[in-house]
This record gives structure tokens, C-alpha cells and sequence, in this order.
């Protein structure tokens, strides 16, 4: 039994996803008390467009806000501090008043592709890389831009040569985390963390991390339109009077710098121990451990990357598509949320535990976005293979939830062989942890051991809350692994990991197989008319 502490100070924790805004009161000892959701759409446009209105973004945190005081009066004014957790890799370009000149380019959007790979064009070249050019890179940053365009230096690129005026127009590119802080306190800045995926920074001193001018001058980006850097521990500011007016809190509440939702999950899952593993399943998915060293492997997309966690790097691999496939099954599928019934996500899952492992031969590639890690093509497409007359929909449900894990555990193996270790026990957070049926059938198809903390869910705003309660003073980070509950714990069984090893092995071989008639199917300006 978690013992209540809800009298301590309150957190306003924001976990900004890619389905919405989630507001939560969290203790600084890292209790839930109150949690609210406001969607905010994506708009999907051609060639790899994915953007969202940042206005939505602030209408939705007000809406939270409101709420959460409506809901709990009492508690709301308890609150301390402000901190957010947001999408990693979503850009915003702002004019020198602070005022969004577009949409958000998202963590999705791909459309920097051709720019990213002219710039890192070159010979020799290994996988799509100037040899040269990475040699550049990898020293100072620990990493290099992927290909694919969704990080956060493919979209300025995509909009420097696609809008000129715009990017001209720009008097800072943001990350979305720090786009809200800015809102919330009219100060433009950003934490370590959440600039590591404009690959300017030079990380090779984790105490003192700064942009490189080499970098700022190959990538053609100039500093004075990049937002300056703190610790994401930082308070960045008070509570500006119209924030706080909206909010319906008093302008002492502080606003600390935050975090991207990686390293929120991490914390919040009580992982901020070296090789302390964590897996998130959301719309993506990644597995992401801390480690006590620098290094890189271009070849998967794995470096050691600044941390939250002051003096600490993080390794991770992530995949586009997770939760985000149920999603898309949900709609092919046709399932509706029924009133005082199964919400639609249930319904799959008895779906899916309706077939045996293996979904009768079913394999499914969950690239719908294209992919990032364990490959980095954004010509990957979601496909299922073997499909029959008698094919079941419990089948393509099954195929489904074993795609994702299957695609999870080519990403882990990466991430193991990069820290040298069998990384278990794993704490599993996320939307998709809350499903028991898919926990046991992650742990069975990774052959690992892995833990669900109290609301898995809520991760995210956890770890921003741990974050605020450290940068204010009320905890240190080692305090918090003491403070985590578990309600699951799924061990792997042996008879099923040794099945699900063909599936896995058939997994990829679809995959090395249907890679060419991706490439073929998805290049740019073909318009798939015959």
C-alpha cells in the first residue's frame, strides 16, 4: 500500500504526447494525485509531412490546467512548479516576439530527408554517409543526423531551402518542450537534452556542453538562432502574468526546465541508475538506458547523448510505431470504445490473446512512419505478409502486437551489444504497458524480465515532477529508485521465447526481403500511378 502524501508541494507535471497534452498534480516524492488529457491533432500532408498547431498546444495546457483546479481546488494550490515533458525531435520556429511562424514540424515529419543527405553526402561512403563528413560529427557530437530527416536539424534544413522567408523570418528554432517554457515564462532557453538532435552541440565534456561553431558553419545554421542552453534541473523563470493568469496559479510558481519525453520516461520509470533499463511503448517506442561512458555506433543510430541527469549520458534505440499501429489497426479493424464496456485498445487485445503465438504464420511491419532505429530508412511501410481466406482478424491482431516486439527486440539487441550487458530487469512504461496481455508478450518474444511500476502511464509527468522536485532542492536523483512502486512483474517463458525466435528470424527476413520494394515503391516524385 503507497502510503499518501499528497500534503507535500504539488508539481503541475506536463507531458506533452503526440495524442495530446496530459496535465498531472504529482507530488515531489513522485505521487499522482490528479491527471487530465486534451488531444491535440496531427496534420499529415505528402512527402512526409507530420505537423501540429502549437496553438492547440496551449489551448490544451489551459484546458488541463482548468481542470485540474476544478477537480482538485484544494490541492491546486499546493502547487510549486511548473515542468514539461515533450515530444523529442518536434521543432518550432518563433519571430523574435516569441510567435510561431508555422506548424510544428514533428518528430514524424521527414521532409529534411534530401537536405540531411546532401549534407552528409560524400566519399567514401558507408550506408549512405560521407565517411569525411561523419568524422566531423561523431567526435564532437557523439552522433550524426540520421538520414531520414526527423530530427530536429532536418527540419530547419527543410525549412531554410523549402522557405526561405520563414527561416530568414526565424529568430530562434525550438524544441516543443522548450516552446512551452517559452509560453510559460516568455524566456527563450533550452536544456542540454533537448538540443542534442540539432547534432551542434559538443558533448565530449558532459560538465560543459556548447554549441560548436564547426558544426554551426557546415550544417549553415548560425548561433543566433539557436535558444541558449541550461541543465534541465535549471529554473528557468517564474510564471509570466499571463501564464499565470490563464493557468490559474500565482506567478511565484516556478517553471523549471524540463525535459523531452525520453529522458522523463526514464526518470519517471525510477531508471537513473548506469544500465538501469527502461522500455516506453507510446505512440513509439524505445529502449533507453543511463551509461557511465562515451561512445558511438553509427551503424544503428546508438551514441551516448546528454542526459537529464547532470554528468550523465543515455544510449537508446527507438522505433517510430508502437501504440501508434494499434491505432492504425483500431481504425482498419473498425473498433469503437464501448459505452460502460471495453475501450477499443481491449477489444484488441482479447483479439489478439483469441489467437496462439505466431498468429497462424501472420507477420506484420510496423514502418508505417518509415523508420528510424534499428534502421534508419524513411521508405519503410507497414505490411502484412502470409495473409489467407483464412486469415482471422484475431490473427492480424496478434501479428500486430508481435510486430511491434519483434521490431523491440532488433532494436535491444543493439542496445545490448552497445553497453556490453544483458540489460534486465527492464522497467516498462507508456500508454501500452498498461496492457498485461502485451508486458507478457514483450517479456516472452525479448526473453527479459520486465517490471511495470504504479500508473505506467503517467511515466512521463512523473519524471518531469522528479526533475522539478531535484532542481528545487526536495530530492536528489539517486532518492528516487526508493521511491518507485511496482504493481507487475512478467517473466519470460522459456517455451515461448524459444517459439517466438522463428517468428523473430522470419521478421527480419520479411523485412531484408520487402526493403527493395519499399525503396522502389516509396522514392521521391513516384506517385504509385500505373
Amino acid at each position: 500500500m503507497v502510503a499518501d502524501r499528497t500534503d507535500m508541494p504539488l508539481i503541475f507535471a506536463v507531458d506533452h504526447g503526440t495524442s495530446g497534452m496530459k496535465g498531472a498534480l504529482v507530488t515531489v516524492e513522485g505521487q499522482v494525485v490528479g491527471t487530465a488529457f486534451f488531444p491535440t491533432p496531427t496534420l499529415f500532408l505528402p512527402a512526409g509531412g507530420a505537423e501540429q498547431d502549437p496553438a492547440t498546444w496551449t489551448k490544451a495546457l489551459i484546458a488541463c490546467a482548468n481542470a485540474l483546479q476544478n477537480n482538485h481546488p484544494a490541492k491546486w494550490q499546493q502547487v510549486v512548479a511548473v515542468c514539461v515533458s515533450s515530444t523529442f525531435s518536434s521543432t518550432v520556429a518563433v519571430d523574435s516576439q516569441g510567435q510561431p511562424l508555422a506548424n510544428c514540424l514533428t518528430w514524424m515529419d521527414s521532409r529534411g530527408a534530401p537536405y540531411v543527405q546532401e549534407l552528409m553526402h560524400g566519399f567514401p561512403a558507408l550506408m549512405g554517409y560521407g565517411l569525411r563528413r561523419v568524422s566531423k560529427w561523431v567526435p564532437i557530437t557523439g552522433g550524426a543526423p540520421t538520414l531520414s530527416g526527423k530530427d530536429d536539424l532536418g527540419h530547419v534544413l527543410f525549412w531554410k531551402h523549402s522557405t526561405p522567408d520563414l527561416y530568414e523570418q526565424a529568430a530562434t528554432f525550438l524544441p516543443s518542450k522548450d516552446y512551452l517554457n517559452l509560453w510559460l515564462t516568455g524566456k527563450t532557453a533550452a536544456s542540454y537534452d533537448s538540443m542534442t538532435l540539432f547534432w551542434v552541440s559538443d558533448s565530449r565534456n558532459i560538465h560543459d556542453v556548447h554549441y560548436d561553431q564547426t558544426l554551426l558553419e557546415i550544417a549553415g545554421i548560425p548561433e543566433d538562432k539557436l535558444p541558449s542552453m541550461l541543465p534541465s534541473t535549471a529554473v528557468l523563470d517564474n510564471l509570466s502574468a499571463d501564464a499565470a493568469l490563464a493557468l490559474g496559479l500565482p506567478r511565484s510558481v516556478q517553471v523549471v526546465c524540463g525535459s523531452p519525453d525520453h529522458q522523463c520516461a526514464g526518470i519517471g520509470a525510477g531508471c537513473v541508475m548506469d544500465f538501469d533499463a527502461h522500455l516506453y511503448i507510446g505512440t513509439s517506442s524505445w529502449i533507453q538506458c543511463s551509461v557511465p561512458f562515451r561512445k558511438t555506433d553509427v551503424l544503428h543510430s546508438i551514441a551516448s547523448l546528454p542526459t537529464a541527469i547532470p554528468g550523465r549520458y543515455y544510449c537508446a534505440n527507438e522505433q517510430d510505431m508502437a501504440g501508434g499501429a494499434l491505432d492504425f489497426l483500431v481504425r482498419i479493424v473498425g473498433l469503437e470504445d464501448q459505452a460502460d464496456g471495453p475501450t477499443a485498445f481491449q477489444q484488441l487485445d482479447q483479439l489478439a490473446m483469441s489467437s496462439t503465438p505466431g498468429a497462424g504464420g501472420v507477420l506484420f511491419g510496423p514502418w508505417l512512419n518509415g523508420e528510424r532505429t534499428p534502421v534508419d530508412d524513411p521508405n519503410l511501410r507497414g505490411t502484412f505478409v502470409n495473409l489467407s481466406t483464412a486469415t482471422t482478424r484475431q490473427q492480424m491482431a496478434r501479428a500486430v502486437f508481435e510486430g511491434v516486439a519483434c521490431n523491440t527486440r532488433w532494436s535491444l539487441g543493439h542496445v545490448e551489444t552497445f553497453v556490453r550487458r544483458q540489460l534486465s530487469p527492464i522497467t516498462v512504461v507508456g500508454g501500452g504497458a498498461q496492457s498485461d496481455f502485451w508486458c507478457q508478450l514483450f517479456a516472452d518474444v525479448l526473453g527479459r524480465t520486465l517490471r511495470r511500476p504504479l500508473l505506467p502511464k503517467q511515466a512521463n509527468a512523473r519524471g518531469a515532477a522528479f526533475i522539478a522536485a531535484v532542481g528545487l532542492g526536495y530530492l536528489d536523483f539517486k532518492d528516487i529508485p526508493a521511491l518507485m512502486d511496482y504493481d507487475a512483474v512478467f517473466e519470460p517463458r522459456p517455451e515461448l521465447h524459444e517459439a517466438y525466435g522463428q517468428v523473430y528470424s522470419n521478421f527480419k527476413a520479411m523485412h531484408k526481403t520487402m526493403r527493395p520494394l519499399f525503396s522502389r515503391l516509396n522514392r521521391e516524385g513516384d506517385d504509385h500511378v500505373c
